[in-house]
């Protein structure tokens, strides 16, 4: 079983602090998953720490999966930087899983939960890697995107009146910054954990956006008497 490195447990703990409080699970518990948190809320440091150890060694064995798992479509990244990015996802991991303790609520068993944030992480260090030192484009590489070959005639041309009503209104009616977040998350398909740290924001914030991006061109392509597909309102 792997180790924390040198400072590890300190770090967790600093960070998850004053969110380790005990709380009732809405969902009786299966005996493992009490014994976790049990462990990991203990205010024995001994064993709370050699619980952090056990968790991150679970979780660093999740990581190193997903990392695998995504392996084929990083060819660029070597050996020795996907165990660093596996490391670090089981590092951030156990911070995030020891800060949510009380929002474990027992529909899973207390390791399934836990591993899916060791997953998650994994998945956005590798998109962030796979960017690393790359340009984001925030302009379109090309409006062809938006064109769809082998149309009819009549189909053509009235898909290029909703293409021409499209690109009037992503130049004029979005704002700089939407402008900038739709062409790249949409367009030119920047992943959404790459554009937050380049941009100095968050997924929430992005997201919410591309909502609007997305309701100002439905909006405008309407009031000409087109619709575009799939943007309905969920």
């Amino acid at each position: 079983m792997s180790a924390l490195r040198p400072g590890t447990v300190a770090v967790v703990e600093a960070k998850a602090g004053a969110d380790l409080q005990v709380v009732t699970a809405s969902t009786p518990l299966d005996t493992e998953s009490r014994e976790w948190l049990a462990a990991l809320r203990s205010t024995n440091a001994a064993a709370r720490d050699e619980a952090i150890e056990r968790l991150h060694a679970l979780l660093l064995r999740a990581a190193r999966f997903e990392v695998s798992r995504r392996r084929a479509a990083q060819p660029h990244v070597r050996g020795g930087d996907l165990d660093d990015v596996a490391t670090q996802a089981a590092d951030d991991a156990v911070v995030n899983v020891l800060r949510r303790l009380d929002d474990f609520r027992g529909a899973s068993r207390f390791t399934t939960w836990a591993y899916k944030f060791a997953l998650y992480e994994a998945a956005v260090k590798l998109r962030k890697r796979a960017w690393q030192g790359r340009e984001v484009p925030l302009e379109p590489e090309g409006w062809s995107v938006f064109s769809d070959a082998g149309l009819g005639p009549d189909a053509e041309a009235a898909q290029s009146e909703l293409v021409a009503a499209v690109l009037t209104a992503i130049g004029e009616v979005l704002t700089p910054h939407q402008r900038r977040v739709l062409v790249a998350l949409a367009v030119n398909g920047v992943p959404i954990d790459v554009l937050a740290e380049r941009l100095g924001t968050n997924r929430g914030a992005l997201y919410k956006t591309l909502h609007d991006a997305r309701r100002k061109l439905r909006n405008h392509v309407s009031e000409r008497g087109l619709a575009l597909e799939g943007t309905e309102e969920r």
